[in-house]
C-alpha cells in the first residue's frame, strides 16, 4: 500500500478540546498508522504540506433522509428512480460539506448502500435504518385525514419513509423485515410530529408493550432503537423502555435530561430543520396547524440544548434537512453556537456520533488505528465554527477511507 504523509498541520483530534501544533499524520491505505509532533521518517510517501491548517476528523451527520426530495408530503410520490438520482446528488453535496459519514433515520435502503459499495458514485459512509415504524395516525402516517386506508392488515409500506405497524406482532414483523434488508438500527415514531397532519404534538405514540417488543427484537439482532420524540414525557418513556437514541428532543426538561444522562442514552437535536421551516415554512406550503406546532418546538429547542449540556447528556449532531432546505446544512453549526462551545459542537459531530453509529474506535477521531476519514480546514474551527458552516468552502482536503475526495493544497 502507498503512504500519505500529512505534515505541518494543526490538529483537532476530536477528543481533546485543545489544538496541537506542528503535527504529522501518516496514513497507510485506509488507516492512520502514526500521529506525531516529531518528524515522521518514511519513504515513498505522498507528502502534503498542510501549511499550518487544521486537520480534523471527518464529520458525521446522524439525522438525514436521503430520499426526502420534497416537503410536499401526502402528494403523489415520484418514481424511485427519480428519488435515487436525488439521493446521489444530496450525498455528494453533504460529503462536500465535510460529512464523511451519515445516518439515514427513515427511508434508507440496501440498494443505495450497494451502489456506494460498488463505486457507482462517490459519497459518504452510509448507515441506514430502513423504513421507520409508525402506528396508524402516527407521525409516519402522512395521509390526510380524509384519506381512506391504503394498506393491508399485515402492516404494509405506506410511504417512502415509513411502514405502518400496529400491535406487538406487526411491530416485531416490521423490525425483522427492516433488519433483514440490512438496517443497522430501527427508528420509531414515539410522539407527535410537526409536519404530519393527524397527530397532536403532545401525544405519545405506540404502547409500552409495542416499544418494549421493538427494543427486545433489536437487542436480539445487535441493533438499536432510535425514537422520534419532541415532548418531555415521550423522551423519558422511551429511555425507560430501552430506546438508545432520541431524535429532536426539543421539549426536554431538566429532570428528564438528568435521567437520560444517567441511562447513557443519546439525544440528537436537529436545529437546522426546525429554524429553516420556521423561516421559510410558509413559502414551502406548510399548513397553519403544522406551523403552530413548529413554532412551539422552535421556542423550546435552544433552551433544550442548554438543559442537556448542563445535565451531561451525550448530544449527537443531526440536520434533518429536506429537499430545498439542504443549502442550509451549515446552519446546524451557527445555531448551536448560541448555546454551546465550538468544541461541544465538533465533539458531537465526531466522537459522539461515531459512538451512535456503532463506529467508536474507528471513526470520529484522528488517532492511530482509526480509519482515515479526514478534513483539512483553512483555519481553526475551535476559534471560528463558521468555517464549517460554509458548505465546504473552507476545506482544502476531504478524505474518506484513505482516498482524496477533494484536494486543493
Amino acid at each position: 500500500m502507498s503512504y500519505v504523509l500529512l505534515e505541518n498541520a494543526r490538529l483537532f483530534d476530536g477528543v481533546s478540546p485543545t489544538i496541537r501544533e506542528g503535527v504529522s499524520v501518516l496514513i497507510d491505505g485506509n488507516r492512520i498508522v502514526e500521529v506525531s509532533e516529531s518528524k515522521i521518517q518514511v519513504e515513498n510517501a505522498d507528502r502534503i504540506d498542510c501549511q499550518g491548517k487544521t486537520l480534523m476528523p471527518g464529520m458525521i451527520d446522524a439525522h438525514v433522509h436521503i430520499y426526502a426530495e420534497s416537503l410536499k408530503f401526502g402528494s403523489p410520490e415520484p418514481p424511485i428512480t427519480y428519488r435515487a438520482q436525488y439521493a446521489q446528488k444530496f450525498m455528494r453535496h453533504i460529503l462536500g460539506c465535510g460529512f464523511t459519514s451519515i445516518r439515514d433515520v427513515a427511508g434508507g435502503d440496501h440498494g443505495m448502500a450497494m451502489a456506494l459499495r460498488d463505486g457507482f458514485f462517490v459519497g459518504p459512509r452510509y448507515y441506514y435504518g430502513g423504513l421507520c415504524l409508525s402506528q396508524t395516525g402516527g407521525h409516519g402516517d402522512l395521509r390526510q385525514n380524509y384519506a381512506s386506508a391504503s394498506f393491508c392488515d399485515c402492516g404494509a409500506t405506506h410511504n417512502f419513509l415509513a411502514v405502518i405497524a400496529d400491535g406487538v406482532d406487526e411491530c416485531i414483523k416490521a423490525v425483522r423485515e427492516e433488519l433483514r434488508k440490512g438496517a443497522n438500527h430501527i427508528k420509531i415514531m414515539a410522539s407527535g410530529g410537526v409536519l404530519s397532519p393527524s397527530d397532536p404534538l403532545e401525544r405519545c405514540q405506540y404502547s409500552d408493550a409495542e416499544i418494549r417488543a421493538i427494543v427486545e427484537e433489536c437487542d436480539r439482532r445487535g441493533a438499536y432503537v432510535a425514537a422520534h420524540c419532541h415532548t418531555d414525557k415521550s423522551i423519558r418513556r422511551c429511555v425507560e423502555l430501552g430506546v438508545r437514541t432520541i431524535e429532536h428532543g426539543t421539549l426536554i426538561e431538566e429532570e428528564t435530561a438528568q435521567f437520560v444522562a444517567e441511562r447513557g442514552a443519546f439525544v440528537v437535536p436537529t436545529m437546522a430543520t426546525i429554524f429553516a421551516l420556521k423561516d421559510e415554512g410558509k413559502s414551502f406550503g406548510i399548513d397553519a396547524v403544522s406551523y403552530e406546532k413548529l413554532c412551539r418546538v422552535a421556542d423550546s429547542a435552544m433552551d433544550g440544548l442548554a438543559v442537556m449540556k448542563k445535565a451531561g447528556v451525550k448530544m449527537g449532531f443531526g440536520s434533518d434537512l429536506i429537499g430545498p432546505m439542504h443549502v442550509r446544512q451549515g446552519t446546524e453549526f451557527t445555531l448551536r453556537r448560541n448555546m454551546l462551545s465550538a468544541w461541544d459542537i465538533l465533539h458531537s459531530a465526531t466522537v459522539v456520533n461515531a459512538e451512535i453509529i456503532g463506529m467508536a474506535g474507528q471513526l470520529g477521531a484522528v488517532m492511530r488505528g482509526y480509519l482515515a476519514d479526514l478534513l483539512l480546514v483553512d483555519d481553526n474551527p475551535l476559534d471560528n465554527i463558521d468555517l464549517l458552516a460554509a458548505n465546504g468552502a473552507h476545506l482544502s482536503l476531504i478524505m474518506v477511507d484513505g482516498k482524496f475526495i477533494k484536494r486543493t493544497i
